[in-house]
C-alpha cells in the first residue's frame, strides 16, 4: 500500500471499571473490551475488522469517532492525536470522520423528517453550507444514495430498513468527510437489500474519495468490499493481511476456525473442504468452550482456552501480532499473525 497513512490508531485500549458498594463505590475489576488495538488506514481504501459478538468491533468504531474515551492508546488524524483534543478542535475533525450506525431503525429520530436529521450536520457545522442552500444540498444527498428527493418531508416509519440505511449514510456524506466508520451497517437488513448497500457504498467510495473502516461479522460481505481484513478477538487483533492473504492463506487458528464455519453452497466442494483438527467435520473447525469473559480474560494468548495447538508457552507468553518466522524468505504472502504456531491452512474454497 503506497498511499498515505491518514488515520493510525497505536496500542487502543478501553476499559470499562467493575464496582461495588451503592454509597462508597470501589473498583473491583474492569471490562477489558479493547486491549492494545493497533492498525492503520490509509487514503482510498476500506479496511474490514471481522470477529464474533463482543470481540471490541463496535467499541472501537466509538473510539475512533469520539463517541467514547479510550483508556489509553492513541488514534492519529493525519499526524495529530484526536484523543487529546477537546472542544472546537475536536468538533473540527469530527467533521472529517462520521459513522454509519448498525441500526437504521433507533439511530434515525422519528420525531423529525428526513430533510432534518440529513440537514443536522449543518446546523452543527454553519460553515458548510449556509441556511438558504440547505434544503438543495439536502436533496442533492438524498439522489445520491438512491432515493427521491421529494421525500425530504416524510418521516423515518415511512421508510423500509435499506432505505432507512441510505438516509444514515447521507447523513455520514453531509460534511463531505475523509472517513466514514461503518459499524456493521448491513446486519440488520435483508440478504438482496444487504447487496444494494454494499454497492452503493462502493460507489460512493470513489465519487467522494472516502476511506472505510468497514465493521462486520458476515465475512463474505466483508471480503467483498475490504482492501485489507484485520480479525479480532476478546479485544485484540490476532491476524491482519489483504482480502487474498486472509481468506486465501489463513494462518492463526481463530481465523481458520472463523472461515471454516462460513457456509459452503456448493456440495462437492464442501465435501473436499480440507480436514479439521479432532473435533470437526467435513473441514469444520468446532471450536470447544465458550468466549472466555471479557472481564476476566486469559493469560498469555487470549485464544488458547479453545484452540487446539495450545502448548504451555501459550499461557506464559502473548503473542506478539507479527510475521511468522517460517514466512520470512518464503514464497507467498507473508502477514502478521497472533500464534507461538501460526500455520497456513486452506479452509475456504477459493473464488
Amino acid at each position: 500500500m503506497t498511499a498515505e497513512a491518514i488515520l493510525e490508531v497505536r496500542d487502543l485500549v478501553k476499559h470499562y471499571p467493575l464496582t461495588q458498594g451503592i454509597v462508597l463505590k470501589r473498583q473491583v475489576g474492569a471490562v477489558k473490551a479493547v486491549d492494545g488495538v493497533s492498525f492503520d488506514l490509509h487514503k482510498g481504501e476500506t479496511l474490514g475488522i471481522v470477529g464474533e459478538s463482543g470481540c471490541g468491533k463496535s467499541t472501537v468504531a466509538k473510539m475512533l469517532v469520539g463517541l467514547e474515551r479510550p483508556t489509553a492508546g492513541a488514534i492519529r488524524y493525519r499526524g495529530e492525536d484526536i484523543t487529546k483534543l477537546s472542544g472546537r478542535a475536536l468538533k473540527a475533525v469530527r467533521r472529517n470522520i462520521q459513522m454509519v450506525f448498525q441500526d437504521p431503525y433507533t439511530s434515525l429520530n422519528p420525531r423529525m423528517t428526513v430533510g432534518d436529521i440529513v440537514g443536522e450536520p449543518y446546523d452543527i457545522h454553519p460553515e458548510v453550507a449556509p441556511k438558504g442552500d440547505r434544503r438543495r444540498r439536502v436533496q442533492e444527498l438524498l439522489d445520491v444514495v438512491g432515493l427521491n428527493p421529494e421525500y425530504v418531508n416524510r418521516y423515518p416509519h415511512q421508510f423500509s430498513g435499506g432505505q432507512r440505511q441510505r438516509i444514515g449514510i447521507a447523513r455520514g456524506l453531509a460534511l463531505r468527510p475523509e472517513i466514514i466508520v461503518a459499524d456493521e451497517p448491513v446486519s440488520a437488513l435483508d440478504v438482496s437489500v444487504q447487496a444494494q448497500v454494499v454497492n452503493l457504498l462502493e460507489r460512493l467510495q470513489s465519487e467522494f474519495d472516502l476511506s472505510y473502516v468497514f465493521i462486520a461479522h458476515d465475512l463474505s460481505v466483508v471480503r467483498h468490499i475490504s482492501d485489507r481484513v484485520a480479525v479480532m478477538y476478546l479485544g485484540r487483533i490476532v491476524e491482519t493481511g489483504t482480502e487474498d492473504e486472509i481468506y486465501g492463506h489463513p494462518t492463526h487458528p481463530y481465523t481458520q476456525a472463523l472461515l471454516s464455519a462460513v457456509p459452503v453452497p456448493d456440495p462437492e466442494a464442501r465435501e473436499h473442504r480440507v480436514g479439521a483438527p479432532p473435533g470437526g467435520s467435513r473441514g469444520r473447525i468446532l471450536l470447544a468452550g465458550d468466549v472466555p469473559s471479557p472481564a476476566d480474560p486469559p493469560s498469555g494468548c487470549r485464544f488458547r482456552t479453545r484452540c487446539w495447538k495450545a502448548r504451555e508457552v501459550c499461557a506464559e507468553v502473548v503473542p506478539p501480532l507479527a510475521v511468522p518466522e517460517w514466512f520470512v524468505g518464503a514464497a507467498g504472502p507473508a502477514h502478521p499473525s497472533a500464534c507461538h504456531f501460526a500455520e497456513e491452512r486452506h479452509v475456504v474454497p477459493s473464488e
